[in-house]
């Protein structure tokens, strides 16, 4: 309806942020519909409505647009808003269970030291060139991201590397954007709150690497059972990586010690910093897109020795008496697995694992039990805390990991809700050579309790504990 030009003066899809002359695009989200709140938006001053379904009393003096997927039209018009801002600089999304926000952050560094200007869209933060601000989701919605991409383009981005997580898949926050290239890390137990079962998670993963262009690359591990699953039907240039299987890029871990991995890469030696099986597959998948981004393989490898774990990722410090303390974010049991069984790897042979772990509240149950499995079936002793319990009871979440332990394993469980009386008892267990992990939140700075974030970080309680051995 409208038949006439109308000038916009900014787009919205969150009816509390529509202003004088505004497009307002309807989406339909998890908890609201945002059909609902039109005549809200009219009142604001909405000019122009995208909506999939015409108000039953249209309003004579506003445009409506009908459109099959408003989602979809929605990151189509953040875009063309922005003047398509993702075309101006190399586009890479790195899409996976584990693993997104590693590569995508030492990539970050990586052409940063290479001699570019560099974007970053990351769970831990955004980037435009040095200048970080805070990540509220893994994946900006559309206008946030097109918003962030144009304003690396202004400050002279080159380009700009982004975690695409199977949610924003699904709800379309990354149509519109001309990826340069896509990465494919792995797929194991995740999310199933969200997307019910794992074909269907495997198809939002899928969907990334469907809409990538000829010109673009996309770039798989081949390890993984579903990595070959993601290329299928795919016209992008396809490329592989691989420990165990012949590929375009191919690794072998020749040692793996705390301090770091002799790896061997296409015949090329690599000692990093970075440690365990996890992490080679990690410097494979950054090495790779380097290369195929153009860059130096003579440049590419010495930088790569000196990359860093992003925060919260295997972060590990050791005590004045010798206590290995390992915070890393791991929050699945296939993460949680990696993260032990690299532990095993490097412990020696008289020392003892004691992890600490708790899964999050309202989220998938079912990967409960199976956390607390890996947990005790790798470790030599086990404590289950809290997580972020968000709005359910921290003792029915930790019941629910407790469930799946047999007599024995129960036996070498303790239950402690309390997070920080937690870690400070996996540290007063602890004997010269022990190891501690303490798994699940990496990075948080916070633990969200009935709705409210309460400043936390597993990091400051243990270089406190640290600091009273001194």
């Amino acid at each position: 309806m409208g038949g006439k030009d109308i000038l916009i003066s900014g787009i919205a899809f969150d009816s509390r942020k529509v202003e004088h002359g505004y497009l307002f695009v309807a989406t339909r989200g998890t908890l609201v519909d945002g059909h609902d709140f039109i005549p809200k938006t009219i009142e604001c001053g909405a000019c122009c409505i995208v909506c999939e379904e015409i108000p039953d009393n249209p309003n004579s003096s506003i445009t409506y647009i009908k459109v099959n997927d408003s989602q979809e039209s929605l990151g189509l018009i953040a875009s063309k808003w922005y003047n398509k801002p993702s075309a101006k600089l190399k586009l890479i999304g790195i899409t996976g269970t584990n693993g997104k926000t590693t590569t995508v952050s030492l990539l970050h560094t990586l052409f940063t030291e290479l001699g570019y200007s560099c974007g970053l869209l990351s769970t831990i933060e955004n980037k435009i060139d040095k200048q970080s601000f805070e990540a509220t989701h893994t994946t900006p919605d559309a206008i946030q991201l097109n918003a962030f991409i144009a304003e690396m383009v202004n400050a002279g981005c080159s380009h700009c590397f982004i975690e695409v997580s199977s949610h924003a898949l699904v709800q379309k926050r990354t149509a519109g954007l001309m990826f340069a290239g896509g990465v494919f890390t792995n797929l194991s137990h995740d999310h199933l709150d969200f997307h019910k079962t794992i074909p269907e998670y495997i198809k939002a993963k899928k969907s990334f690497f469907d809409e990538l262009s000829k010109s673009a690359f996309a770039l798989t591990n081949i390890d993984d059972k579903n990595g070959t699953v993601m290329l299928q039907n795919c016209i992008a240039q396809k490329h592989t990586y691989s420990i165990k299987n012949l590929a375009d890029f191919k690794g072998r871990i020749i040692e793996n010690q705390i301090s770091g991995l002799h790896l061997q890469i296409n015949e090329h030696d690599l000692y990093c910093r970075l440690v365990g099986q996890f992490n080679a597959y990690n410097l494979l998948a950054i090495y790779g897109t380097a290369l195929l981004l153009g860059e130096n393989e003579e440049e590419i490898l010495p930088a790569l020795s000196n990359l860093q774990s992003a925060a919260g990722r295997f972060d590990y410090q050791v005590s004045t008496d010798g206590i290995i303390a390992i915070i890393d974010y791991a929050h699945t049991p296939d993460a949680l697995e990696n993260v032990l069984d690299t532990i095993n790897h490097i412990q020696s042979n008289d020392s003892k694992i004691i992890t600490v772990v708790g899964t999050g509240g309202n989220r998938d149950k079912s990967k409960r039990p199976e956390m607390a499995i890996i947990a005790a079936r790798l470790s030599n002793r086990l404590i289950l805390t809290s997580d972020n319990p968000r709005f359910e009871n921290p003792d029915t979440i930790i019941n629910d990991m407790h469930s799946g332990l047999n007599e024995e394993q129960q036996k070498r469980c303790l239950q402690i809700i309390n997070r920080e009386e937690a870690i400070k008892t996996a540290f007063f267990l602890a004997q010269k050579g022990d190891i501690i992990l303490i798994a699940g939140k990496g990075h948080e700075n916070y633990q969200e309790i009935n709705g409210i974030r309460y400043p936390f970080d597993d990091k400051d309680i243990i270089n406190n504990l640290f600091k009273k051995t001194q």
